[in-house]
């Protein structure tokens, strides 16, 4: 087991949580209730990481992320350290990878809430921000939580743009699953059927709690 790797990939699926949810429940909101010009090309955009190759979306975002870049520049600039081949661009990857996987079913999930019920809470005197998160995310959060989950999962992972963006440095960029990729490389198939099936215990028992959590509460509910 290459602990290192796995480290890694969990410090890499945190961080990407943290950042990610709340700017998913910011952009999820108005996409669930508003109409606005421009709203089919925000929604593309944010499931555009579904539909592209790993290895074409992991291309532009070198391209973007690289020294020669405006964004790679300014980066340079402010911090000293290069965003290509890095954990701080992994990690800016992984936040915008994961986008669809954190927007959508918070999105589903706000647009499952009745109108009336937010109406209500404005009428009882609430302001936008505090019927958001007394009443609004409340009702959501099966949706938060899904949201997690499907982040951390799919952080965990993720290969292709992972290695276009990261690389493969020991310490630094190297996931588990790129330890996975190694493994296999150096014909190690022990080495990589352990972190294999690690990662698929990890998954099975994320998507399995998400469905007994829910089940208990819809049950709840129902009582």
């Amino acid at each position: 087991m290459d602990w290192g790797a796995l480290s890694l990939s969990l410090q890499l699926a945190a961080a990407t949580i943290v950042l990610l949810l709340p700017l998913a429940v910011l952009l999820a909101r108005p996409l669930a209730w508003r109409e606005f010009r421009g709203k089919g090309l925000v929604d593309a955009l944010v499931t555009l990481p579904l539909l592209l190759p790993p290895t074409v979306l992991g291309f532009y975002l070198l391209t973007v992320f690289g020294p020669n870049s405006i964004l790679g520049q300014t980066w340079s600039g402010l911090t000293g350290r290069s965003l290509v081949f890095s954990f701080d661009g992994l990690l800016l990857a992984s936040l915008l990878v994961n986008l669809p996987f954190a927007v959508q079913p918070i999105q589903r999930a706000f647009a499952a809430i009745p109108r009336e019920t937010r109406e209500a809470a404005w009428c009882c005197g609430l302001s936008t921000w505090q019927t958001l998160w007394r009443v609004e995310l409340p009702l959501a959060w099966p949706g938060v939580i899904s949201a997690l989950v499907l982040t951390f999962v799919h952080t965990l992972g993720e290969f292709g743009v992972v290695l276009m963006v990261g690389g493969n440095l020991d310490g630094a960029t190297r996931t588990l699953s790129i330890a996975i990729y190694d493994r296999v490389q150096g014909f190690d198939d022990a080495g990589a059927g352990q972190m294999s099936a690690l990662l698929v215990v990890i998954a099975f028992a994320a998507v399995g709690g998400l469905h007994w959590l829910t089940h208990r509460v819809g049950v709840g509910r129902r009582d």
